[in-house]
């Protein structure tokens, strides 16, 4: 059975594009894969962060895993920073990867912007830490979208260096797992940036959490263009709004754009934007009353991810104690 390892930054309220994008993947993953589901708590801090609400936060991530469906006794379910063996790796990457390699990465360039010179260090090897989170656990398979591929890659050249460098054959290959079309879930406000936590507007998103009321507010106010949806899939080219939203639609109906196109084209967009939040309203609502349920009990969050920490080092130590001995490290 394939290793699949897997995670979200706590940095916000979960959204439909975290949901669409990766969690009801997980979902279904978890069936016919031995999985580790992570909150990858050691990344939220590359970029600014309130250290009042960063616990919080990781908590509730956690609750959302479960109730969209994963399963902690089955799978593992942890957060990053209670398993030691990710900042052991992590380091010994750091000294195994090239300035190049990570000078090439376009999400470094996106996030730095301008102010390049000014972010942590950590945004910039943050590559090296996702390579230690993958293959400190032997995992083969990651989920991922695909504005992630690029470090995949890269964590595939640390492997490959690694095992070069230390006449090994230890880490094995990584590959990614694209899933599928809706694995990019874009903003309401603008069709060409992704959905994002840390975007200023609340508008620009669903929150897994919102309540009916909220996600119908949400979709009619959401961005279009003044014409009618086309009748197929081509017309959607040059029209990233109306792409998003036939997206959405397609993915919660498990169908694909033309589908959606073959009831709705032609329409204009109130009645589509109708019943896009009665069909969202009809997915998310369960999700958003199951994760109340479970923070209203956060003594039982907090031990799934106690125990899922244990199992997680139970895995990672032993393959990490066996990279610092190929290193050169004295074990006494």
């Amino acid at each position: 059975m394939q290793r699949i390892l897997s995670g979200i930054q706590p940095t916000g309220v979960p959204h439909l594009g975290n949901y669409l994008g990766a969690v009801r993947n997980w979902v279904a993953l978890q069936h016919s894969h031995e999985c580790l589901f992570c909150v990858v708590d050691l990344h939220a801090i590359t970029a600014d962060h309130d250290r009042r609400t960063l616990a919080s936060q990781t908590r509730d991530l956690a609750a959302s895993y479960i109730a969209c469906g994963i399963d902690p006794q089955k799978q593992i379910l942890f957060h990053q920073s209670a398993v030691h063996a990710h900042v052991r790796l992590a380091w010994i990457f750091n000294c195994v990867a090239r300035m190049g390699w990570l000078n090439r990465m376009t999400q470094f360039k996106d996030k730095s912007g301008k102010d390049r010179e000014n972010v942590s260090t950590g945004l910039f090897v943050y590559p090296n830490l996702m390579a230690a989170d993958i293959l400190v656990y032997h995992a083969t398979r990651v989920p991922v979208g695909d504005d992630q591929r690029q470090h995949i890659e890269l964590a595939n050249d640390i492997r490959a260096k690694f095992n070069h460098d230390y006449e090994t054959d230890f880490f094995p290959e990584i590959q990614a797992m694209i899933m599928g079309p809706a694995a990019r879930v874009m903003s309401l406000r603008d069709g060409s940036k992704k959905m994002s936590k840390s975007d200023a507007s609340d508008q620009s998103r669903i929150n897994l959490t919102d309540d009916a009321d909220t996600i119908a507010l949400k979709i009619r106010r959401a961005k279009t263009d003044p014409e009618p949806l086309p009748e197929s899939a081509e017309g959607l080219e040059n029209r990233p709004e109306a792409r998003n939203l036939v997206g959405i639609y397609a993915a919660l109906q498990d169908i694909d754009h033309a589908g959606v196109l073959r009831e709705y084209g032609g329409k204009g967009f109130g009645t589509f934007k109708e019943a896009l939040a009665a069909l969202l309203v009809e997915k998310l609502s369960p999700i958003a009353a199951e994760t109340r349920r479970l923070l209203a009990d956060p003594g039982y969050v907090d031990g799934v991810l106690r125990n899922g920490a244990q199992r997680a080092a139970a895995l990672a130590d032993p393959i990490v104690a066996e990279a610092e001995r190929l290193v050169g490290f004295l074990k006494v």
